[in-house]
């Protein structure tokens, strides 16, 4: 028998999960730790038969006058003297016994009689009427207590049914009553007689042969009463109360009928309570009232620990099956958690004791599987790292035990050598701790049914918000064991899951969190498909709270694909608007992966990903927001504002808008955003009406910059074929612009691309046959067209040349298109030439003049191709100061078309802050912004400080106040940042040129400009004295 360490460091070291043979013959005395019979009763036990003989004689009649006579002594607490006994029955009954004629008789002897007298009698009324006027004597006495139980075990030797119903009437109306009353006037007298007389009733049930074919209906209030007293006594030991009432409840639960669970649970809550509950061993004695003599109390606590023990192995020997164990071992469970170490320690200990009495003494006959037993398991492993060593100590044995219950049901040859080194390891240093967990958990993963290994994890994740660390860093740890060891089956994923996610905002150390994010890129890895189903399933995917399970899963670049790549096909499924519940379009499954992309668009850890997959992720956006426009979720499309710093959830339609925006602005092809941004362009994916022109618009920027040309072409070739009419619009118009690109024949035939273009043709959408046929006629599958459209191109430029050349606006827009359909060709020398006749008509009277040059000047920038991209990098720097003054233009669509040429000016000459000059003609407003794009500009053009000056200083004379002014700020601002190389960089010439311009405005009409007359003045002076040259 494997012993167990005790509470009190100073008591003997072990405990015995059995009685020992003493203790044993107590209880069969009736009444542990005491006799209740004295020494002389036994010596007259020889005159006893003959005393029975006479008894058997005598009448019902006499019977009945000696039993009023023994009680009426009783009650008078008198002793009989044989020369007072004046009834000759008495004399009768008693003169076998040659008692001498001054002894008196013994209250002792005299219950003895009297249980004789009601064993023989076939009375049951009588046996009834005076058991009853004997149970309602005082129970002052202890002598007395003792008698009246010795009577009721004689009497239910014979009798056991009345004595047995007299006695759970005394429980349930005298003790009950009494238990329920006030602390103050506790009735201890009574419930010491009342156990009394328990015990002797089951010593009697014992010694009768037939009990275990009687039905003893009255003992779940009987053991009602016995819980009773154990529920008031104190919490100190001073007795042996406790162990006597649970070793009645023991033999009392041997009865039949058996105990309902219901019961056994009250016995089982009652007795862990009792005992668990008491001080530490090491307080115990100091924990005791006064008392006259002070008991042992490490001795009691002994005996009383031992009761319990033994009233475990009586349950489980009546059911010897896995699913009792189970049972048991779930009272435990509050105790195992227990905040107090000393209630753990035991806790620890009890089971310990119950596990190893099992192995060594019971045969499980029924083999079984309960869930529960992994929760238990998880409770045990998680004490390995409790403080107080014994409890580590029993909560590691007991884990083992337990398997080895469980590879014994199962007679798995192969778990038996895992166990067996198990306990190698266990005996072994510390230091092999990871090793000894490796082989406990491999055992665990291979003895456990599913529902217990989901039970155990759960229990795991459960401890992962305690505040204790070593405990947190063990269950973390040991979860990730157990996946690593790929011990979790597909069923399993769900629950684990779910139930991370739920400890995952109380864990504290942030360790633990660390480890928790690596067991879900296991779980990801082996389970990448339930994984990511089940994390879409949790909440809604802009909780901040479910993002670090996405970012685990994108542990590795492999698995973040595979994620990406689920996303994106969840995304694409799209049920017909006649089969969906418009009313909850958020159950779709398509806009929880909508919503999951747009996340991770702005997620560092997915960033690369998000690079890998942008071809499908753009179609997969483009194709979902006209699917939207279809199911009619466009709701508050267009109730965005990006200036607004308060967060509201994002409708379908405008996450999904968000997300493709996003898509550019996250990945290194912002520039596309930014075009769309400043052309107004995404407001055209706002409503389905203008949806086509914003994917071509889209297409021809991608197109322009090169954005993934060759990913996003592949991609439509494969949407075009699709069977999804959305599919095929969203190809046709992406394909259509990107024959413009210029780097399209690297990446496919004119022969490939006529067959995919064909295809189109016969579709049944009409956008879709124009497209096609658009494309089939573009100058990429015509080369000779390029020939036709250039020489257009020159007598167009011809009508530049004239004085007053007529309807520029419609020959501005027929460059434009020119520009477009040339494409991949370009339009070579010509770009110079539109550049030079543009730049003068920035300065036009009529507005949508001035607004037309500006804009095409932005694509003739980019018309000209490699060869002549020095000369039209000239051409952009003498546009630089123009635009900057037109951004403050009166008329707003030529500040627009201003920021979008301005923002491609500073691409090509490859300024070093272009996203961020970007952001402010996006977004940026007043001085700040002014002042922010004044920096860019200048510090982007080192040297050039007196040319901007002298460009600047035509505008002081510009009609356009906006305009005046702007050019009055720059020239200031020049003046005043710039003054050190301006003297180095400015002549006289150029100061007599300052002069004249500023002169002007000494007799202008705007305050303003005058104010800047008189503050220039000075600043010209002090340059004079600089300038010599």
């Amino acid at each position: 028998m494997v012993a167990a360490p005790s509470d009190d460091p100073h008591c003997p070291q072990w405990r015995s999960s059995c009685l020992s043979p003493t203790e044993e013959q107590e209880q069969d005395n009736g009444q542990p730790g005491r006799a209740i019979l004295e020494e002389p009763l036994k010596d007259r036990l020889l005159q006893e038969e003959a005393l029975v003989d006479k008894i058997r004689t005598m009448s019902v009649l006499e019977k009945n006058v000696v039993l009023d006579t023994i009680h009426h002594c009783i009650k008078e607490q008198t002793q009989l003297i044989w020369k007072e006994v004046a009834d000759t029955g008495i004399q009768e009954l008693l003169a076998p016994l040659n008692l001498e004629l001054k002894q008196p008789l013994e209250k002792t002897f005299l219950f003895h009689v009297f249980g004789l007298i009601l064993r023989e009698t076939t009375d049951q009324e009588l046996v009834r009427r005076h058991l009853a006027d004997l149970l309602e004597l005082s129970h002052q006495s202890s002598s007395q207590r003792e008698g009246i139980a010795a009577t009721i075990g004689i009497a239910s030797s014979s009798h056991l049914q009345a004595v047995w119903a007299l006695l759970e009437h005394l429980g349930r109306t005298r003790f009950l009553r009494t238990a329920f009353m006030s602390p103050e006037c506790p009735d201890n007298i009574l419930k010491t007689s009342f156990l009394s007389a328990a015990i002797m009733l089951t010593k009697a049930l014992r010694q009768e042969d037939g009990t275990q074919s009687y039905k003893f209906t009255q003992i779940p209030d009987l053991i009602q009463c016995l819980l009773r007293i154990l529920q008031k006594e104190p919490n100190f030991l001073a007795t042996l109360f406790r162990q006597k009432v649970i070793l009645v409840i023991v033999k009392l639960s041997s009865l039949r009928p058996s105990l309902k669970p219901m019961v056994k649970s009250q016995i089982l809550q009652t007795c862990l309570q009792t005992l668990f509950v008491l001080p530490p061993g090491e307080k115990l004695k100091s924990c005791l009232p006064l008392l006259d003599l002070a008991p042992d109390v490490m001795a009691l606590y002994k005996k009383s620990m031992q009761a319990l023990d033994l009233l475990l192995q009586s349950f489980l020997s009546e059911n010897k099956s896995m699913d009792e164990m189970c049972f048991l071992l779930q009272h435990m469970q509050p105790w195992l958690q227990s905040d107090k170490s000393h209630e753990r320690k035991r806790a620890a200990q009890t089971t310990f004791l119950l596990l190893q009495y099992t192995v060594d003494y019971v045969t499980l006959t029924e083999e079984a599987t309960p869930s529960l037993l992994g929760h238990q398991l998880g409770l045990l492993v998680l004490l390995w790292r409790d403080k107080d060593l014994v409890t580590r100590s029993h909560s590691r044995q007991s884990v083992y035990l337990l398997l080895q219950l469980l590879i014994q049901q199962k007679g798995s040859t192969e778990q038996f050598i895992l166990l067996n080194k198990m306990k190698n390891f266990e005996a072994k240093a510390r230091r092999q701790s990871e090793m000894k967990c490796y082989n406990v958990v491999k055992a665990l993963n291979r003895s456990l049914t599913v529902a217990q290994h989901t039970q155990l994890i759960l229990t795991l994740l459960e401890r992962l918000g305690s505040h204790s660390r070593p405990q947190c860093d063990l269950a973390s740890q040991l979860l990730l064991l157990l996946l690593e060891d790929r011990g979790v089956k597909t069923e399993q994923v769900a629950e684990i899951l779910q139930g991370l996610f739920q400890e995952l905002s109380s864990v504290v150390f942030k360790g633990v969190l660390q480890t928790m994010m690596k067991v879900v890129t296991v779980l990801g890895t082996q389970y990448t498909q339930e994984t990511v189903e089940v994390i879409l399933s949790l909440c809604h995917p802009s909780e901040r709270q479910v993002l670090p399970l996405w970012k685990a899963l994108a542990g590795s670049s492999r698995l973040a694909r595979r994620v990406l790549t689920l996303l994106y096909a969840k995304l694409k499924l799209r049920p017909a608007g006649e089969l969906l519940r418009l009313s909850q379009p958020e159950e779709l499954i398509s806009l929880l992966a909508l919503g999951t992309i747009y996340e991770l668009l702005y997620t560092r850890e997915y960033k690369a990903t998000v690079r890998w997959a942008f071809a499908g992720i753009l179609v997969g956006l483009l194709t979902q927001l006209r699917y939207l426009f279809e199911l009619g979720a466009a709701d508050g499309i267009s109730d965005y504002e990006e200036d607004v710093l308060e967060v509201r959830p994002l409708s379908p339609c405008r996450t999904c808008l968000e997300a493709l925006k996003g898509l550019f602005w996250t990945t290194s092809y912002w520039e596309v955003f930014a075009h769309l941004k400043l052309l107004q362009g995404w407001e055209l994916f706002e409503h389905l009406e203008t949806y086509t022109e914003g994917v071509t618009l889209l297409a021809r920027a991608m197109a322009h910059y090169d954005c993934e040309v060759k990913a996003v072409l592949g991609q439509a070739v494969i949407s075009l074929k699709s069977s999804e009419e959305r599919d095929n619009i969203v190809a046709i118009l992406i394909i259509t612009e990107f024959l413009n690109s210029q780097d399209l024949t690297q990446y496919v035939s004119r022969r490939t691309m006529d067959s995919v273009l064909s295809l189109g043709l016969n579709h049944p959408n009409q956008l879709v046959r124009a497209m096609s046929l658009k494309g089939l006629s573009s100058t990429l599958m015509h080369p000779k067209k390029v020939v036709l459209l250039r020489g257009r191109l020159a007598g167009l430029l011809d009508r530049f040349g004239k004085p007053e050349p007529k309807d520029l606006m419609g020959l501005m827009e027929i460059l434009g298109d020119i520009l477009h359909h040339l494409g991949t060709q370009g339009v070579g020398a010509a770009s110079l030439k539109m550049a030079q006749h543009l730049l003068p008509l920035f300065e036009d009277e009529q507005a949508p003049v001035r607004g037309g040059a500006i804009s095409l000047f932005g694509d003739v920038l980019h018309s000209g191709g490699m060869k002549y991209r020095p000369e039209l990098k000239t051409f952009a720097f003498q546009a630089l100061v123009p635009l900057l003054f037109h951004l403050a233009d009166p008329c707003p669509d030529v500040a627009m078309n201003t920021k979008l040429t301005f923002l491609r000016c500073a691409i090509l000459l490859k300024w070093e802050f272009r996203k961020e000059l970007f952001g402010k003609l996006a977004w940026g407003h007043g001085l700040g912004a002014e002042n922010d794009i004044f920096i860019y500009m200048v510090e982007s053009n080192f040297g050039s400080y007196h040319q901007f000056l002298m460009q600047a200083l035509h505008y002081l004379a510009s009609p356009h106040r906006n305009l005046r002014r702007t050019a009055m700020k720059f020239i200031g601002g020049l003046l005043h940042d710039y003054f050190t190389d301006l003297c180095f960089s400015l002549k006289k010439g150029d100061l007599n040129v300052l002069r004249k311009h500023v002169e002007v405005l000494r007799q202008d009409p705007d305050s303003m400009s005058r104010r800047f007359y008189h503050s220039v003045l000075e600043d010209i002076s002090e340059l004079s004295q600089f300038v010599t040259h």
